[in-house]
């Protein structure tokens, strides 16, 4: 592996550890959040700590093999892209823990799910096998998306 494409990995790596990271900072669920009316049809807290680890596994995974295999373009723009759901994703903790404002935080996750599409294309490109694991992040980041809309019209 070229040195730009190891500098490529480690930077999706870093960036899966700072999606971990931030998300364990700001999803601190307290007394309000215990308070809140929850849909019918929300997963069980326990899935909650099941998935989460997976998914940035799987992430770390995923940006690694775009980084070693990929086409310097698509390497460039899964990392931009990335980089950008991370964003939203964080935002959406903030968002939702700390301003309780449902409407932005939805919003958030929105885009999150969105801007994470082409990476999956792009990891279907490159492995089959990792982009078949990746597909859970992708079902769970739109499951929380509706979570959270039905958070906005309920409570």
């Amino acid at each position: 592996m070229t040195p730009w494409r190891i500098a490529c990995a480690i930077a999706g790596i870093a960036l899966v550890l700072i999606y971990a990271g931030g998300a364990n900072y700001w999803n601190q669920p307290d007394g309000w959040y215990q308070s809140l009316q929850k849909p019918s049809w929300q997963p069980p807290g326990f899935i909650f700590g099941i998935i989460w680890p997976y998914n940035f596994v799987v992430l770390g995974f995923a940006l690694y093999a775009i980084a070693s295999q990929a086409r310097p373009l698509l390497v460039v723009i899964s990392l931009t892209l990335f980089a950008t759901s991370v964003f939203f994703a964080l935002r959406w903790s903030y968002l939702f823990y700390f301003e309780h404002n449902f409407s932005a935080a939805t919003s958030s996750l929105l885009f999150t799910t969105i801007l994470t599409l082409p990476i999956l294309t792009i990891t279907f490109a490159t492995s089959w096998r990792v982009a078949i694991a990746l597909i859970p992040y992708q079902i769970w980041i739109g499951v929380a998306t509706a979570l959270n809309f039905n958070y906005s019209k309920i409570n």
